[in-house]
């Protein structure tokens, strides 16, 4: 008599959906994670040429500090209403979008003739930078597996950071190369062509619209009804609460990046070849606190008291280099350990807000939300700026302290009304 037997499939050769799980999650993130740091590459397209563009266009520092502004006033507003494109179109073909206007911003600085050539490019930049993190927090939120988002918030964190350190050293080391900057420019382009490239061959574990990792919808806020209006976010307190944190967090974070150094210099006596590595250990030291807090987000409940804690202990090592009593060293290692406090509450900081924001609304809350930062930027520098025209250079950390004690107070706040929903 015949028989069929069937033979079993030995167990290495079938599939174990946790590992494609974690594959496909770990693609994403890196490619969030490439994206953004490209992002925070062209924040600074301009800023390290400027002495360039003083000797061959005569320009004056308050003329390129416009620039700048226009780059943040640009990203600010467009970070805001970005938003409503990635909720109505999805977040991926907005940030092919903008890899394409970084592309333009750094053409356009290759041929810039003058001042106007300069301000299209800054402008170009700033439209670019607007998506990027409603895009971003929109794909890893769909995308990612829930046990997962903090060390996707992480690793886009840390990715940014590493954007805001390579951008100097590479525009500065090619400017140097070839004894000219436009072709500093070209390199720039060459390096939004590429990331535009890899992306769009692995645009597949992008689709935010295929979302490859459902998760829970998130309670609706208390008395929002059930069909809300688009800009119906815009009342929630929390979603104000979210921005006055970015502006906060981030008028602390331009004290440090642009006048930490000269302040130090003129406090300590400390050279201004060594205090110009303050600024890249403080993202480095940010960089490290940002693992640990990818950790901590899925081990804590109250995220307000993570970033309280960081936070806190960032303020009081700027409070210490700010009153003069330390050795020189001691004071620009205090500030750039700061950077750890910072980063450490980078993780939570991107849960509080996801848990934060109405269902649906992902894309419109995370635009509105991040142009705190943009805000942040561009109203701070010049307050700090006019204390170190002063000479009040114990005011830079000081001033930069009580912007994160505020950060504190809007963060608390929020995280308050979400233990009560």
């Amino acid at each position: 008599m015949n028989s069929t037997t069937t033979i079993p499939t030995p167990a290495a050769t079938r599939p174990d959906p946790e590992r494609e799980r974690l594959r496909r999650d770990a693609t994403t993130i890196g490619l969030i994670g490439l994206a953004h740091g490209t992002s925070h590459f062209h924040h600074l397209l301009l800023p390290p040429l400027f002495p360039a563009f003083i000797r061959d266009f005569g320009l004056s520092y308050s003329e390129l500090g416009l620039l700048v502004t226009v780059f943040f006033v640009i990203s600010g507003v467009g970070q805001a209403l970005s938003g409503f494109l990635v909720d109505r179109i999805g977040a991926r073909p907005v940030l092919f979008g903008a890899l394409v206007s970084f592309l333009l911003a750094s053409l356009a600085g290759s041929l810039a003739q003058g001042y106007g050539g300069l301000m299209l490019a800054a402008a170009l930049a700033g439209l670019g930078n607007a998506p990027f993190h409603p895009a971003d927090f929109t794909i890893l939120n769909r995308r990612v597996s829930p046990q997962r988002l903090g060390h996707a918030f992480s690793v886009h964190g840390i990715s940014g950071n590493l954007g805001w350190a390579l951008a100097p050293v590479f525009l500065i080391g090619l400017s140097g190369a070839f004894d000219s900057w436009r072709a500093a420019y070209l390199g720039s382009a060459l390096v939004a062509v590429a990331v535009l490239a890899v992306l769009w061959l692995r645009r597949a574990d992008l689709d935010d619209r295929a979302s490859a990792a459902p998760t829970p919808a998130a309670p609706r806020p208390a008395g929002a009804p059930a069909d809300e209006h688009p800009m119906a976010f815009l009342k929630l307190p929390s979603v104000w609460l979210c921005f006055s944190f970015f502006f906060w967090t981030t008028a602390a974070l331009s004290a440090v990046q642009s006048f930490a150094s000269p302040a130090l210099n003129r406090m300590y006596g400390l050279p201004e070849s060594l205090t110009a590595f303050v600024v890249t250990g403080y993202m480095l030291c940010g960089a490290v606190g940002m693992v640990i807090g990818g950790f901590l987000v899925a081990r804590v409940e109250r995220l307000e008291r993570t970033i309280a804690a960081a936070m806190a202990l960032a303020g009081l090592l700027l409070m210490l280099a700010g009153t003069g009593w330390l050795p020189g060293l001691a004071a620009a290692a205090a500030v750039a350990l700061a950077g750890f406090g910072t980063g450490l509450a980078g993780p939570s900081r991107d849960m509080l807000i996801k848990r934060a924001a109405p269902p649906g609304a992902t894309g419109r809350v995370y635009g509105t939300v991040y142009s705190g930062l943009d805000t942040g930027f561009a109203l701070a520098a010049p307050v700090f700026g006019l204390l170190l025209d002063h000479h009040l250079d114990g005011a830079i950390f000081f001033g930069a302290a009580a912007a994160m004690v505020l950060g504190i107070v809007s963060a608390s706040v929020v995280g308050r009304g979400l233990a009560r929903r």
